[in-house]
């Protein structure tokens, strides 16, 4: 089994080209924005199209190589640098002194990764951003993600934002941007990538993950809905399992079997990191999405297992499409604030099961 890379160690980016061609025609106008927001779901390659922007740069950007040796036309400018190239190698190891990332960090006296990034986080980078190059180009920042910054830290990224210093740029991901202050979205270029094609899924899949039964690469590139990052999360924490073994609770609705249901919600209480909690409501969430988007578009969905469209084809009839609706809406805030306030796990599986079926009745 080999893992994804790290976005700053990943040379590929697939899929993504729309979003290249943006930022290299930004580039060749010779008024690059010194802020952009890179926007879009998980997993589809944001980070990494940040790291890969900025190696770019780094490397001394575009150049006119002229015609090729036979009079052809050169080649198509790209973002890609070899692996091999000395910015690689640093940007890889955190090394090159005209980069900084702003990511959460871990707490010294726990170990454990802080829930968000704290404002000291980012005035450390906007100090850096005022010094002078080390290597007579750009200073660059990236924000992975802008979406976990605290309050004071949003603060304090929209005062560099307001007066960048000469030669910065910003490089902002966010996988939720309308969560982002309004003023920050202002001040950025919005640069959105698209989720991958389920085929693209399925072949990193195949790389990272050999060892997977075909059958379940496809299944998960499904559920994934075109994030190979969310594919892989879910691939290491049994998410196929567990999608299965919901399926058959939402398949028997509206009769519910209390007593399984108990020794389910238990399991996921035992579970000390609470992963296998978050994804199952996640998984949960997802589904009833699929549900809505099945009702509201009148096409079916994609099944990720045999037999699912069936199940939500039934359940469809047993209630308004605003009932539905609203019913994610509840479920989506009863997984958040169990997750946020620490609530009895076990509690909040009974509640959402016990919904769904008052909702199938």
């Amino acid at each position: 089994m080999s893992a994804a890379p790290e976005p700053r160690a990943n040379p590929r980016l697939l899929d993504q080209e729309a979003a290249e061609r943006r930022l290299l025609e930004a580039e060749r106008s010779g008024r690059l924005p010194h802020a952009w927001l890179i926007v879009g779901p998980r997993g589809i390659g944001k980070a990494t199209l940040a790291f890969r922007f900025a190696r770019h740069l780094l490397a001394g950007g575009l150049r006119d190589e002229g015609p090729g040796l036979f009079g052809d036309a050169p080649a198509e400018p790209s973002l890609a640098l070899s692996p091999d190239h000395r910015i690689f190698h640093q940007v890889a190891a955190a090394g090159h002194p005209d980069l900084v990332t702003i990511a959460r960090e871990a707490d010294p006296k726990t170990g454990r990764v802080k829930r968000d990034i704290s404002v000291d986080s980012v005035r450390k980078a906007t100090d850096f951003l005022r010094l002078t190059s080390a290597e007579g180009g750009r200073r660059i920042v990236i924000v992975d993600s802008a979406d976990e910054m605290n309050a004071n830290a949003a603060n304090a990224l929209l005062k560099v934002l307001e007066e960048p210093p000469q030669a910065a740029l910003l490089l902002l991901v966010s996988h939720s941007p309308g969560g982002l202050l309004p003023t920050i979205r202002s001040r950025c270029r919005q640069l959105a990538l698209r989720p991958l094609p389920s085929g693209t899924v399925e072949g990193l899949l195949a790389d990272f993950r050999p060892e997977l039964d075909p059958a379940d690469r496809h299944s998960l590139a499904v559920l994934s809905e075109g994030s190979i990052g969310r594919a892989e999360t879910l691939a290491e924490l049994g998410g196929l399992l567990l999608y299965r073994e919901l399926l058959g609770y939402l398949e028997a609705l509206p009769r519910l079997d209390v007593g399984r249901l108990h020794e389910f919600g238990e399991r996921l209480a035992r579970d000390s990191s609470g992963e296998a909690f978050r994804t199952v409501g996640e998984l949960l969430e997802r589904w009833l999405a699929r549900l809505l988007r099945a009702g509201a578009g009148g096409e079916l969905p994609p099944e990720v297992v045999p037999g699912e469209a069936e199940v939500i084809a039934r359940l469809l009839q047993r209630g308004s499409l605003e009932a539905w609706l609203r019913l994610w809406e509840k479920l989506s805030r009863l997984f958040s604030r169990t997750e946020s306030a620490n609530l009895d796990r076990k509690q909040a599986i009974l509640t959402a099961f016990l919904a769904l079926q008052a909702r199938a009745a």
